[in-house]
């Protein structure tokens, strides 16, 4: 198994180009085409976890933390960042990390935090603006539903819970092939009028090689027509934060115990309680205050996350009660939402999701 082979179903769920400008998502260590034996996954790259790999025979591993995350002038093992990456390359043990991408997909981070809340019709809470795209082809009557099919497979046409998404418009296409064309219909050099459908459709940007790519592989003619048209509706599948709703309404103290229980945590932070009940839930893995007042758009009652700084609290006004329940712990399913999507694709291969707890933060 090659590297390239693994990371392909965790690109395609969390593209790297997803990945906020700050970050540092992908092969971090090794070469796509390196051998890989076995997987350890774990949330952040400790020295002990390099151990464990090393123990466990597996010379992958994959975080959700980037251990390089700005850049690295030297290593001379004067710090923990510098002994780790140096162990890794030491051992030919290869470094992916799937970060701020894994945040930002409607099937990432969140999303498993939502599941393991119990919420229901769940939605991305701030969507992303520019990754929308819109493609226009004109194709034989006859072969518009192979072209259509083979867009719908390659990742176009998908609006909301809606798939296999189009316009389509009949009408007459014409031209005349030059004395080098191997024209589909008509003769090379005489003026032809064929009837055509024009087919509309969007998709992702990250998609955009592979649709056209779907595309040409598809349609009949030499020349295929197409027009590409940037969007600026948001992206409604990606984005920062999710929000959802439980089944029941409850009160805040149950809710908060029983986030508690789920979350494994130590302690919740929280604002004051506003003496509402909880039905509407907005969350965001890691440090999410910046997300507080989209919260509170949506109509949050509750919004959890972690690393709430002290003024942050204030922001919600009474009106919505903030939890932070620690970064760590609200980012910890990761592991297990990797993990599934691995042994989905590949049920055989050695993968493992490490036993160490990396979790830096300490309750008293």
């Amino acid at each position: 198994m090659k590297i390239k082979e693994m990371i392909r179903p965790l690109e395609e769920m969390a593209p790297t180009s997803l990945q906020e400008t700050y970050d540092n998502s992908g092969l971090l260590i090794g070469s796509p085409d390196d051998d890989i034996h076995g997987v350890l996954i774990s949330l952040d790259l400790t020295e002990i976890v390099i151990e464990e790999a090393i123990k466990k025979n597996c010379n992958l591993i994959i975080t959700h933390h980037p251990i390089i995350f700005s850049g690295m002038k030297r290593i001379n093992g004067k710090n923990a960042t510098e002994r780790i990456v140096s162990n890794s390359i030491k051992n030919n043990i290869a470094v992916y990390a799937i970060h701020t991408n894994l945040d930002n997909v409607d099937t990432g981070i969140n999303k498993i935090l939502c599941d393991k809340l119990g919420l229901k019709n769940c939605r991305i809470l701030a969507p992303k603006k520019d990754l929308l795209r819109k493609l226009v082809t004109f194709c034989p009557v006859d072969h518009a539903d192979k072209v259509r099919q083979a867009l719908f497979d390659a990742g176009a046409g998908s609006i909301g819970n809606y798939d296999n998404c189009s316009f389509n418009t009949a009408g007459t296409g014409s031209f005349k092939g030059s004395s080098n064309s191997n024209p589909f219909a008509g003769e090379k050099g005489k003026q032809h009028f064929e009837n055509e459908i024009r087919i509309e459709t969007i998709y992702p940007v990250y998609r955009e090689e592979i649709v056209v790519q779907a595309l040409l592989k598809v349609h009949p003619y030499e020349e295929v027509a197409y027009d590409l048209f940037k969007l600026e509706n948001k992206f409604n599948r990606t984005g920062a934060g999710m929000i959802g709703e439980l089944q029941e309404k409850t009160t805040e103290i149950n809710f908060l115990k029983f986030v508690k229980t789920v979350t494994g945590t130590g302690l919740i932070r929280h604002s004051r309680f506003t003496g509402n009940p909880i039905h509407k839930v907005a969350v965001c893995g890691g440090s999410g205050s910046f997300l507080i007042r989209d919260a509170m758009s949506a109509g949050a009652d509750i919004f959890i996350t972690g690393d709430v700084k002290y003024h942050d609290f204030f922001e919600a006004e009474n009106k919505m009660l903030i939890a932070d329940i620690g970064h760590f712990e609200s980012e910890q399913f990761a592991k297990e939402l990797i993990y599934n999507v691995l042994k989905k694709n590949f049920p055989t291969f050695a993968v493992l999701i490490s036993e160490n707890n990396t979790n830096s933060v300490n309750y008293l």
